[in-house]
């Protein structure tokens, strides 16, 4: 093939008894952006740990640049020009952009003393050459993840990259930042730069790559052209069949259905502004708005996570004194929080002490943790999820990022809430497992169970809600019924600022 910058063949790679990946094959172009998609626990981060030396294959052999590879850790990749950006940036927020960029290469003087002004320099010239637009001096902190990820790229570039890695890079970004990281990475394929682009958005591998390889359980399925393949032949071959995520045109729920849950008058500073809506027996409330807009801290209030300055909640009627969570789960609220590595897992505990933490009541007696109990309960909930785990005992650490997030939901099924919240519940998560915690929704809501779902992505909104909500700037400003509901309509909602 001409041009061949990396062939990966035959890659092999075993975790205590888990086959994670069974004779890979992966090839790269100069020049060329290759997305690596499959579902969660695929073998795709696995595959580019091996590459970047995070993990040694047990099997397979590696060429680049028309030589045989082998790397023992991420610096040695790093010096024959392979990167990575991660999901979760890895900086120093203290720190200037520039000394970020340059960190552990610093310009000397005498030995001692950083030279900051040359440094300052070589990182406006570095700016320059990629066409990105940020001052060297200022603190990372003060950046925004978009830019903060450019930064990052750029110092990626100041190692003479040949080869970057993008894992999930438009997750946490505008769509303002989507479209300057997508004019960075053309530039960069115009400087012969090769790439490799991880992401479950099927809209933006259609748009940024030139060729899609898949992958499912730890196995190499196929590589296609992304001109010649449509999302849904992406997706069969991702998952062996063709999810369809129409919008949903009638809402579900009788007009007299129970009230279970009523929030009056809300007020938490700037951050929630006089918010008040119900929620009825089975059914699925859409809460949409920009970042921002104060969806996440009326649901962090509604569940105790943080206290609010005014207002009153009603669970089924009766008036209810929320101070913290525990209050919360007593009132049979539960909470997937959107940050869930900071708020939700407890990634040195098992996936079964995962699954039951919120219901340890149920399985102590006599000052004893019944073991075999919560560990059987804990499977009935995770095999309801078609949670990829070798055993309950797995460290929660060991799985992906996918089943972990089903963990959290299995957290809550167990405690049987009747009132449940999902924070962007399918934020990181692939197509198959996304059509699954739909379903799952579904089942749920037509149980009885109540959900408030926050969701950035309105076709996700429309997918699902009964009703959606509204707001802006920490106000509601407006109700749809799904009936009625648009993405123009939506959008219009979400950009009704208060005037001044």
């Amino acid at each position: 093939m001409q041009n061949l910058l990396l062939e990966m063949n035959g890659i092999d790679k075993r975790f205590h008894g888990v086959h994670a990946l069974k004779g890979v094959h992966f090839d790269l172009k100069c020049g060329e952006i290759h997305a690596l998609v499959g579902e969660n626990g695929a073998g795709k981060s696995t595959l580019m740990k091996v590459l970047t030396g995070i993990h040694q294959a047990d099997g397979g052999n590696i060429t680049y640049l028309g030589s045989p590879y082998s790397v023992k850790n991420i610096g040695e990749a790093q010096q024959l020009g392979i990167s990575m950006i991660h999901q979760e940036l890895n900086m120093m927020n203290h720190l200037t952009v520039a000394r970020n960029i340059f960190i552990g290469r610093e310009p000397m003087a005498g030995g001692v003393f950083i030279k900051d002004g040359d440094m300052i320099k070589e990182a406006e010239r570095l700016f320059e050459h990629i066409g990105i637009k940020i001052d060297p001096s200022i603190t990372l902190g003060n950046l925004t993840v978009g830019k903060q990820q450019m930064v990052e790229i750029a110092k990626a570039i100041s190692r003479d990259c040949k080869l970057l890695i993008l894992d999930e890079p438009t997750a946490a970004l505008t769509q303002t930042e989507i479209e300057e990281l997508f004019r960075i990475m053309q530039d960069l394929k115009s400087k012969g730069i090769g790439m490799i682009y991880i992401s479950h958005r099927m809209d933006e591998i259609k748009r940024i790559s030139d060729r899609i390889t898949v992958m499912r359980d730890g196995e190499y399925v196929g590589t296609v052209n992304t001109q010649e393949v449509t999302k849904d032949e992406i997706i069969n071959m991702m998952i062996g069949r063709v999810v369809y995520e129409d919008p949903k045109t009638h809402s579900e729920v009788a007009d007299d259905a129970e009230v279970v849950l009523e929030v009056r008058n809300l007020c938490s500073g700037k951050a929630i502004k006089d918010v008040s809506f119900t929620l009825r027996r089975g059914e699925i409330l859409g809460l949409s708005g920009l970042m921002g807009a104060g969806r996440t801290e009326v649901a962090r209030a509604i569940f105790g996570a943080d206290p609010y300055d005014s207002g009153e909640i009603y669970v089924k009627g009766q008036k209810v004194d929320i101070k913290s969570p525990v209050d919360a789960v007593k009132h049979s609220i539960g909470y997937l929080s959107e940050d869930r590595k900071r708020y939700g897992l407890m990634l040195l505990k098992s996936v079964a002490e995962n699954t039951a933490i919120a219901s340890m009541d149920r399985y102590v007696g006599a000052g004893l943790i019944n073991d075999g109990k919560l560990k059987d309960e804990a499977k009935v909930y995770n095999e309801k999820l078609r949670t990829k785990t070798p055993s309950m005992e797995q460290l929660l650490k060991n799985l992906s990022g996918g089943n972990q997030q089903k963990v959290i939901i299995a957290r809550w099924l167990i405690q049987d809430c009747d009132i449940l919240i999902f924070d962007e519940p399918t934020r990181g998560i692939d197509v198959g497992a996304k059509s699954e915690i739909y379903t799952l929704m579904n089942e749920l809501s037509k149980q009885g169970k109540s959900i408030i779902m926050i969701s950035s992505e309105l076709v996700e909104i429309l997918r699902m809600s009964d009703r959606v909500m509204v707001m802006c700037e920490g106000r509601k400003t407006g109700e749809l019924d799904i009936s009625e509901a648009t993405q123009e309509n939506i959008m219009q909602l979400a950009t009704m600022r208060e005037e001044n």
